[in-house]
């Protein structure tokens, strides 16, 4: 069994060393295990035993959603975002279809989730953290620190403790294989350096965010190549800059990619790009500003997200640029 990668950066081998080396020191979980047995695996609250291959298993946030999907797995529960509009529309009707609502995000309900028997439960501390040992008394949990940033790593924490490891690395290979394709769409390397791309949010409730590079979205940017604007370097967790409807244009670039999290008459989206500060920024004036679906480009956090991403990524970013506006 491997879950090395081939492409992994300095830190990201320094944040990957324990989770590799408890998952290669579980190696006895192979395909092979019978029913009863287990397997350790490394969280964010240590090692946890859990089923060699578990059946019956209960996510608790859209990252562990798309893992559990992308590795062929239906959870019997998970949480929603939002549980009047459902899950995640980007992922597959049919992959979804039975699975039993347990709350909203960040406020699961434990009796349904106990009356689902589950022999698993993933998560994460930035959402749970306080829930943790109740939800631990319910069925072996397993948690990773936080969500976003970290997707590929948690990703094979993931895997491993619904043992796909294999089927990860296919994942991981697809996901490098369409990067590179993506880059190479884009003139190779150094090109793709030359284009400066930038992701604004608009937030139903809060201020409009400019995104960072510590993210996930930032993270499949920097996979393809190109550059970022200056204020995407300017956030001070890494993460986004909030800035009011009036510096709007602090987001623009080459190309602005564009999103709402709730209604777009609330979020301040609709005033934004009808307004002149909007249409006075660069890539609104070259064509070159699209608008992208939140649920998949910053709630999914996960490779079959990423897929979709790419795939639009690679024909946003090569339109020509007389193209109308996304």
């Amino acid at each position: 069994m491997t879950l090395t990668r081939r492409r992994t950066t300095a830190a990201g081998a320094a944040a990957l060393a324990p989770v590799l080396a408890l998952a290669l020191s579980a190696c006895g979980g192979s395909g092979n295990d019978t029913a009863g047995e287990t397997r350790t695996v490394m969280t964010a609250h240590g090692e946890v035993r859990v089923p060699a291959d578990p059946e019956r298993v209960v996510v608790l946030d859209t990252a562990e959603l798309d893992s559990a999907i992308t590795l062929g797995v239906k959870p019997v529960g998970s949480t929603r975002s939002d549980v009047a509009s459902g899950f995640l529309k980007y992922l597959p009707e049919e992959k979804v279809e039975g699975i039993e609502n347990v709350g909203n995000i960040a406020a699961p309900n434990l009796e349904r989730i106990a009356a689902l028997k589950p022999d698993l439960i993933l998560g994460s501390d930035i959402r749970d953290k306080d829930r943790y040992d109740e939800l631990s008394k319910i069925a072996p949990t397993v948690f990773t620190e936080s969500t976003g940033a970290p997707w590929k790593e948690n990703f094979l924490i993931h895997a491993n403790a619904l043992n796909r490891q294999e089927e990860a690395e296919k994942v991981i290979d697809a996901y490098e294989a369409k990067t590179a394709e993506v880059t190479e769409a884009l003139g190779g390397r150094k090109e793709a350096r030359k284009l400066t791309v930038s992701v604004v949010r608009f937030v139903e409730g809060a201020d409009t965010r400019v995104y960072g590079r510590q993210n996930y979205i930032g993270s499949i940017l920097a996979d393809i190549g190109v550059s970022r604007p200056a204020i995407a370097d300017k956030a001070p967790d890494g993460f986004s800059v909030d800035v009011s409807p009036e510096k709007v244009d602090q987001g623009d670039a080459d190309v602005v990619f564009y999103t709402s999290y709730g209604d777009p008459a609330k979020s301040g989206e609709d005033k934004a790009v009808g307004g002149a500060l909007w249409k006075s920024m660069e890539a609104v004036e070259n064509g070159r500003a699209h608008r992208v679906d939140d649920e998949t480009w910053i709630q999914g956090i996960g490779y079959t997200a990423a897929d979709t991403i790419l795939d639009e990524m690679k024909e946003l970013l090569t339109r020509d640029p007389g193209g109308s506006e996304g």
